[in-house]
């Protein structure tokens, strides 16, 4: 199926292959690199399931080392193959997607398969797993140094009681010495199911190739789709503030309000541009709250939001480094009870060019529009539809999100010595 966004000038050639692989070539004429990204549906909210007859409770951080592991196999590392035909690879592991890409400048259709043969063919031995146990502790041990990220994980774990989002997503040192082989195998066989997956390719390819290459290349069978289990859900936060002290300068603060998961028939394209539009109207740096609370200096340039979608949540996140955490939290509050009330059509309006401006630039940028694709695509929809949807939204819209944005938690990294 060929797909011609007018508004964006981007064409999208879909098909599903006989094994329930999806694949989208995102037409580019005349760019001299291809970016292509296989992705599965599986990141670590993913920890509890029933696939086989049977019901699974991962310890944290298995879709991460899964991701670590499928680069080896029996007659080497695909690194290394990747190497030999000078192309980029690399992969990546977020709370609903793991995903494994190359870019390159010739030699494409064997970089696929490199790809495609070492994802679809797991190799995990009791040694392997032992010597990547070592280097992902050390890889946890530097994210527990990281005020950022623990000021992520402790927003979390304010905002939800149960949810799998409140688990860092590389586990623990613990979590992780409960994975063996046997487990791998299971979520590998589960999870990297061909009905589970989307290949996405940025460039100038032959899509009917493609299409072609990865039906030669990958199973013909695929398991049935898994049934996955997110926990009960509690109103309210779990606690309206979570403080850890390290070795940072300056305080390290992070608002989050909870809001609702998208409902049965909603299009989470269109919720992700409304919760983005929301975070730019209270706060994005044309916003008159965004200009007080620098002149107040308590923000820095550092100061950032985001609207955040996962499975049954959602939350809006605000900060960065601040002299005063307590009078950021109550400033930015107040905002939202503002913009609950009143928004300015002229200023709305503003902002959602800006908006508009921004995904734009998506699709100049390979790798992020393909990742932004597969998003959409696991979710039914395909990423350069966003500018309709982003036309339809009102200010009615937007004063609805802000009035479920209610229920706040607040993470702050303090100094030591505070």
């Amino acid at each position: 199926m060929r797909l011609h966004f007018e508004r964006v000038r981007e064409t999208v050639h879909t098909r599903t292959l006989t094994n329930g692989l999806r694949i989208s070539y995102l037409e580019k004429p005349g760019f001299s690199k291809c970016f292509a990204m296989l992705a599965t549906d599986f990141g670590s909210c993913d920890a509890r399931f029933t696939a086989e007859g049977q019901t699974w409770r991962l310890p944290a951080g298995v879709a991460h080392f899964l991701e670590h592991k499928m680069f080896e196999d029996e007659d080497g590392n695909a690194l290394q193959k990747f190497a030999a035909t000078g192309a980029s690879p690399n992969a990546f592991t977020s709370r609903t997607m793991t995903a494994y890409h190359f870019s390159c400048t010739e030699r494409f259709w064997e970089n696929l398969e490199i790809l495609l043969k070492f994802v679809f063919t797991p190799y995990f031995t009791e040694e392997n797993i032992a010597k990547e146990r070592g280097i992902i502790a050390q890889e946890i041990s530097m994210l527990d140094d990281t005020p950022s990220w623990r000021a992520y994980g402790g927003l979390y774990e304010g905002l939800y009681h149960e949810h799998p989002v409140r688990v860092s997503i590389a586990g623990s040192r613990d979590s992780i010495a409960e994975i063996t082989p046997e487990l791998l195998y299971t979520c590998h066989r589960t999870f990297y199911s061909p009905s589970n997956m989307a290949l996405a390719v940025c460039g100038t390819v032959d899509f009917d190739a493609l299409c072609e290459t990865a039906e030669r290349l990958t199973p013909r069978h695929a398991s049935a789709p898994p049934q996955r289990d997110y926990g009960a859900r509690a109103p309210g936060v779990c606690r309206a503030e979570v403080i850890r002290r390290m070795q940072v300068s300056q305080p390290q603060a992070l608002l989050g309000f909870r809001d609702t998961p998208t409902a049965a028939g909603e299009s989470p394209l269109r919720r992700q541009l409304l919760g983005d539009l929301c975070c730019r109207l209270l706060s994005g740096p044309a916003s008159p709250l965004y200009a007080h609370l620098f002149e107040a200096r308590l923000i820095t340039q550092n100061f950032d939001s985001e609207y955040t979608l996962f499975p049954e949540g959602a939350a809006a996140i605000f900060g960065g480094r601040t002299r005063d955490p307590y009078a950021l939290r109550t400033a930015l509050e107040d905002g939202v009870r503002c913009c609950a009330g009143c928004i300015n059509e002229s200023v709305f309006a503003r902002a959602r060019r800006a908006l508009h401006g921004v995904c734009l630039r998506v699709f100049d940028d390979p790798a992020a529009y393909v990742r932004h694709e597969l998003a959409a695509q696991f979710r039914g929809e395909h990423y350069a539809a966003f500018a309709d949807l982003l036309d339809e939204l009102t200010p009615d819209d937007a004063r609805a999100c802000f009035l479920r944005w209610t229920a706040s938690s607040q993470s702050v990294v303090l100094p030591l010595d505070a």
